[in-house]
């Protein structure tokens, strides 16, 4: 009886235990084959050589030198400026929607997210004819009587397109933050005679940075690893990291090196989002500002 009664105080022997382990077991295999597996082959083909033989030589040759690690940085630079113009262009449109009546926020919702009911290929080639010499922002210029800057083939066309593609990504946590504010604290703080902005500053902005930080995560990691949208805009002209494990793989069939910069680019992008994960959460885990 004691043996029974022990066993049936173990919350791991409870069927329900062992039911959500099954639940969660077919999404457990799917992430281990298609997420777990090639990583770790990843790793491993980036300490051989062409012949299979083990060698440094791969991880070598990228940090010793200064052109790779300048690709490194531009890398790195690119998905930064596009994590904050995402969040500066997607936080008021959060903070509109979160006003608004359930209809126009279904409307909003749905502008918002058409554009990733498109190719990504189309909508880069869609911002080279926007961005293009004969497009309708040269003819804006040219309208004024100035002339148009170069647009295409380097950091700002890359920018553009990467905060359009992106921009969904960081809206969607925003909304799920805003909405969790209890929406009488507001009214709560102008009545005890604090001004709007200290109310956004002390109150709204504090309460939704768990959200920010969790677009900016996704943001940021997208944006580095994305080669579709930098390899349109920016061309051979815009260094990153994809663009040279595409050409190492494909172009010169160096495998081995391609996995290494892979590696690299993944190493670099989790260490910077756990750092800036721990930099923003003080206390009980809570994210802060000041």
């Amino acid at each position: 009886m004691a043996a029974v009664g022990r066993l049936a105080g173990n919350p791991l022997s409870r069927p329900r235990w062992r039911t959500g382990l099954l639940l969660a077991l077919p999404a457990i295999v799917i992430f281990a084959l298609l997420f777990v597996a090639p990583l770790f082959t990843l790793v491993a083909n980036s300490f051989r050589t062409q012949t299979g033989a083990f060698t440094l030589d791969n991880y070598v040759r990228f940090l010793g030198d200064p052109f790779y690690r300048d690709v490194l940085w531009n890398t790195l630079k690119v998905a930064g400026m596009t994590t904050i113009g995402c969040l500066l262009v997607g936080y008021p449109f959060a903070l509109y929607m979160r006003g608004r009546s359930a209809r126009v926020r279904n409307w909003l919702a749905l502008l918002l997210l058409s554009p990733l009911l498109i190719s990504m290929v189309i909508r880069a080639y869609g911002w080279l004819v926007v961005l293009g010499p004969n497009g309708p922002v040269a003819a804006v210029f040219e309208w004024f009587g100035l002339t148009a800057p170069q647009l295409l083939y380097n950091d700002t066309a890359v920018l553009i397109g990467m905060v359009h593609v992106m921009l969904a990504y960081m809206v969607l946590p925003l909304m799920g933050s805003l909405d969790r504010i209890d929406p009488t604290l507001v009214p709560a703080a102008k009545g005890l005679g604090a001004p709007g902005w200290t109310c956004f500053w002390r109150i709204t902005l504090p309460l939704s940075a768990p959200g920010m930080l969790a677009g900016a995560m996704i943001v940021f990691s997208l944006t580095a690893s994305s080669f579709v949208t930098p390899a349109i805009l920016g061309g051979p002209k815009v260094k990153l990291m994809p663009y040279f494990v595409y050409t190492q793989a494909t172009t010169t069939l160096d495998w081995p090196y391609a996995a290494a910069i892979g590696f690299v680019l993944v190493v670099v992008t989790t260490g910077l989002l756990l750092g800036y994960a721990r930099l923003l959460r003080r206390g009980n885990g809570d994210v802060v500002f000041g």
